[in-house]
């Protein structure tokens, strides 16, 4: 797997330790912020390989933080995975068209949660 520098915006903190606890076991760096506007302000600060971004957030929403990074040249390229709850019919698109690269439902299992972040880490921006 490569290392990396990994962004999670999350506001549930036990999703945050344990995502944090696998990627830093797998060697990766970890930056973590716990809104939408911190992971936005965060990523322009850091330009991470890759950011997990949970979608229901207070404030500014994962959807809004990452049209956000979208639309800053310095962050349009960012590989953005949402990582998030919803999982009905519709979601998934939904946050693909607001500009995310993959999508991570949560709960995870450990392999799983790790394989889907080498997968995102090994490709480029989808569109």
């Amino acid at each position: 797997m490569t290392v990396a520098t990994i962004l999670i915006v999350e506001d549930n903190p036990a999703n945050l330790k344990l995502a944090t606890l696998l990627l830093e076991n797998a060697g990766h760096t970890v930056l973590a912020a716990a809104d939408g506007e911190a992971g936005v302000r965060l990523a322009g600060e850091r330009l991470p390989d890759l950011v997990l971004m949970d979608i229901q957030m207070p404030g500014i929403d994962g959807l809004e933080a990452t049209r956000r990074l979208r639309a800053n040249p310095a962050t349009a390229g960012l590989r953005i995975v949402a990582l998030t709850a919803l999982a009905m019919k519709g979601d998934e698109e939904r946050i693909l068209a607001a500009g995310c690269d993959g999508y991570i439902a949560k709960p995870f299992r450990p392999a799983e949660f790790l394989e889907k972040v080498a997968a995102a880490l090994g490709q480029g921006r989808a569109g």
